[in-house]
Order: structure tokens, then sequence, then C-alpha cells
């Protein structure tokens, strides 16, 4: 048995582990670690593992693929594989958005979007929205704003980026001062007007290259926005000429009830970034958009030599695969009705639960202290830690860590799920 002790001095400890064990093995909704123990994971590896872990079909086709061929680089020839997965997405995506362009990580996808943006538009800003998440490359950094770490010690970063506030609804400044005309069921344009302001006083329209949003705030703090809100920014774009960039990294791939959170506002992006539950855990991500928009950027301009990996595409197109054959989008439709049916009902019961909100299985169950609004973080970490104890994985998240996300492979079924809830019930009740 490996003694993490002897690794000290060669582990890089920037990020704090959840679960300080060796990790062994995965099947499905399970983790093992080297001593048998055995964890229920509701994490997915940060929204990875979409179609659990080890699914059989994506595991033989990453092993056939890898007995023909490991490496084959997107610029020197076309392979069987990447043509596979674009059909594959083609089925799921919106028509419009027929062109495809695939490289490694989330990051790296939002920035190949950022430089089409600009390369299409003829223009340098970038609107982002406060708490959002797009990644910690040097560019991508600029454009996140949902914790201070991220940035802390980097700046000045990229310019030509400006922050809007995004539909908070739970911690919306007009809300709290006048809940009667202000929230997420009232006729409310603040976001919007912010946003407005912004075009008429920061970035005029005819230098803003981009809209960038989290259709569902990430690591922001699973925040769903009212669709109101969405569907204002495309129509501010499409008075512009603006490019609406969608980012589902963390929201893609079936983990709302439908293949892609945008499809719940009714609105369709210019560009759409894909990534995590793409490939069940191989490292590709994807940029899609018009055909007309990807020819206004000149060849070689973007690119990497891993980007559309073959092995990686086998990988995808077998999950896209497993997603639509198995009904996981389904699955996931009906069981996160239960989800927060059963977590709503904790809030009544527990005062220091101050918000829970979710599309599908992607759900946030926020804590605040006892003025019933304050953030909470040590509630929140509390719960978690006692949910460990008990073998359930579960991640914080928002600007204030004081957010449990649920966010479990799709495949999981009502035991499970049932099961997590008891865990965390229990939690809640000793704390």
């Amino acid at each position: 048995m490996i003694n993490l002790k002897d690794y000290s001095q060669s582990i890089t400890k920037a990020v704090p582990h959840l679960v300080e064990t060796v990790i062994e093995r995965g099947e499905g909704a399970y983790i093992w670690d080297q001593s048998g123990r055995r964890f229920l994971d509701f994490t997915s590896g940060i929204g990875v593992a979409n179609t659990g872990h080890c699914h059989p079909r994506v595991v033989e086709a990453i092993r056939q693929q890898a007995g023909l061929m490991i490496h084959c680089q997107q610029n020197l020839a076309y392979h069987k594989p990447l043509l596979r997965l674009i059909d594959a997405l083609r089925e799921i995506i919106p028509a419009a958005l027929d062109t495809f362009y695939f490289t490694n990580s989330g990051a790296e996808a939002v920035e190949g979007a950022l430089k089409l943006a600009r390369q299409a538009t003829g223009r340098t800003n970038i609107i982002a929205f406060q708490r959002g998440f797009h990644g910690r490359t040097v560019g991508t950094m600029a454009l996140t704003s949902s914790k201070i770490i991220y940035r802390n010690g980097y700046q000045p970063l990229m310019p030509g980026v400006f922050f809007a506030p995004y539909a908070y609804c739970f911690r919306c400044p007009k809300a709290e001062a006048d809940p009667e005309k202000y929230g997420f069921d009232k006729d409310c344009t603040w976001a919007l007007d912010e946003l407005r302001f912004i075009l008429r006083s920061q970035t005029s329209p005819n230098e803003t290259a981009a809209i960038l949003i989290e259709p569902i705030l990430g690591e922001g703090g699973y925040v769903i926005p009212p669709a109101r809100f969405l569907k204002g920014i495309r129509e501010i774009c499409d008075k512009y000429g603006i490019l609406l960039i969608i980012d589902e990294i963390q929201s893609g791939f079936g983990r709302t009830g439908h293949f892609f959170a945008f499809e719940h506002f009714g609105i369709i992006p210019d560009i759409l970034v894909m990534a995590k539950g793409l490939a069940s855990g191989m490292p590709l991500s994807c940029v899609a958009a018009k055909h007309q928009l990807m020819e206004n950027s000149p060849p070689g301009s973007h690119g990497g030599t891993y980007g559309g990996n073959i092995v990686a595409c086998a990988a995808a197109e077998a999950s896209i695969r497993v997603l639509l054959e198995e009904k996981l989008v389904e699955n996931v439709a009906r069981l996160g009705e239960k989800l927060l049916i059963r977590l709503k009902s904790l809030k009544e019961r527990f005062p220091n639960i101050g918000d829970v909100r979710g599309l599908g299985l992607m759900a946030g169950v926020e804590f605040v202290g006892d003025d019933g609004h304050s953030p909470d973080q040590s509630k929140a970490k509390a719960v978690q830690k006692e949910c460990l104890e008990k073998d359930l994985l579960l991640l914080t998240c928002g600007t204030e860590d004081n957010v449990i996300r649920w966010i479990p492979p799709l495949i999981i079924n009502e035991q499970q799920l049932n099961e997590a809830l008891e865990i965390f019930e229990h939690s809640l009740d000793k704390l």
C-alpha cells in the first residue's frame, strides 16, 4: 500500500484534496481507495464523469482505439473518431452550430471562442459576468470573477474585459431592498438594465465583440437565472451585432435534464463552449459555431498539438451514444425533480439553508448564518465533512464557499439518490 508521507515533498499542495487518501478505482457512481473504502461520488470529478466512472462502452471505445492509434495531430489529417464525434454532436446541438474546433480543456476552448469572436467581429472587448468562472489560464483569468484566489497575484490581467451583474436573485440588492417588486418570479429587469448601462458607459457596442456567460453559474454558486435574463441578453446581442458565447463546460451533456442548459431558456448561442462531460474523463473540449464565423478565423491562428486527440474523440463519441441510447437525460430530468423536492423540504426544516435551486442533477444548497441571509462557509464545510465521514462525496462552491453542489453521475438510480439524501439529512441533523 502506498504511504502518502513518502511523497510529501513531491506532491503539489496548491489545491486541497477532499479525500486525503489514494484512490484506486471507480465504477458507476462509486470510487474506492487503496484500503477498500467505498465512496458514493456525487462530484463526478467536478462534472466530468456524466456517464459514471468507467462506463463499459466508453472503456471499450478507449481500448479499441488505443490498440489502433493513440495520437493523430488534427492539423495533419482527418481521423475516423473525430468524424464520428462530429456526427454525434450534430444530433444534439442546434443545426445552426455546424462547425467544430477541438482542443484539450475548458479554458483552452474559452480562449479559442474569445479569439474567434474578436476575429469574426473585428472588435476587441468582452463582457463577462460577476461570479462567473471560465478558467485559470492567463486569458481566462481575466474573464473569471467567482473567487479572488483565481486572480490574486496575477494582475494586471488581459484588458478589454468588463463585468456585469449576474441575475443572482437570492442575493440581488434590489430584491433585498424591495422584495415585492424585485425577485426571481417578478418582472425584474435590473441585471439587464445594468448590462445596458455598461454598453453606454464602459464599452460601446461597436467595440464589444462578445458577451460570455454561463447559463447556470458553476463555481460561482450553482445559480439559476430567470429565463428573461438570458433571453434579454440574446436580444441585446442581436440588436448590436455582439456575439453570444455560452459556456456549457459544467452544465452541458445532460446535466440539467436537457443536453445543454441553454435549451431551458429558449435561446441559441452564436458560439458554444463544451468540455467536462464531453468525453467522460478524457481531456477534450470543443467550440461550436456557425460556419461563417469560423471562416473569419485565419487558418493556423489557433491550435494545439493534442487537440482532437484520437483516443479522446473515440471516448467522446461513445459517451454521447451512452447518453442517447441509455436515456440518461431523461433519467436526469426524473431524478432531478425528486432531488429538488427533497432539498426544498429540508430547507423548511433547517433555517441555516437559505436557498435551494437547481435544474436536473445540478443543484445548489446555500448555507446562511443565523440572521437568515449572510453567507456561512463554516456550516457548508461542516456538512460536507460530516457527509465525507459517511462516505458521501460532495463539493462546495460559491464566492464565499457556502454552497454545497449536487453534481452526481447521470447514471445514478433512485436508491443511490435516496442514500445520498439520507446521509445529507443526517449530517444536517447532527450539526
